[in-house]
């Protein structure tokens, strides 16, 4: 049985991503987790336009360069983040964002 996905599949993926994402954002209680569910949001928005520059896009190229840009923007802030996790848990020996209080210098 061969499988013939169409739009509204990827869209549906692109979405349960998203939400998941938007729920770890809001559930986990770590930075890491933070920046994990983030990421689920970025991979979910490159999904979409991926999909649809298979299936509505005259030029193919469109979605791709924006897809390719998202995965720039996911790399700089997850650099960018984990810098500061390290930061953070230097300073205040936890990685739970309930646990700094104090962020003066």
């Amino acid at each position: 049985m061969m499988f013939h996905a169409n739009l509204n599949t990827y869209l549906m993926l692109a979405l349960f991503l998203l939400m998941t994402g938007i729920y770890g954002m809001i559930r986990h209680k770590t930075f890491i987790g933070m920046l994990i569910s983030t990421e689920l949001v970025l991979n979910g928005a490159g999904l979409n336009f991926m999909a649809f520059n298979k299936f509505l896009a005259p030029d193919p190229a469109v979605g791709q360069i924006f897809t390719l840009f998202i995965m720039g923007i996911a790399a700089a802030e997850a650099a960018i983040a984990i810098s500061f996790i390290l930061a953070v848990y230097r300073k205040f020996s936890t990685g739970d964002p309930q646990g700094v209080t104090d962020l003066k210098g």
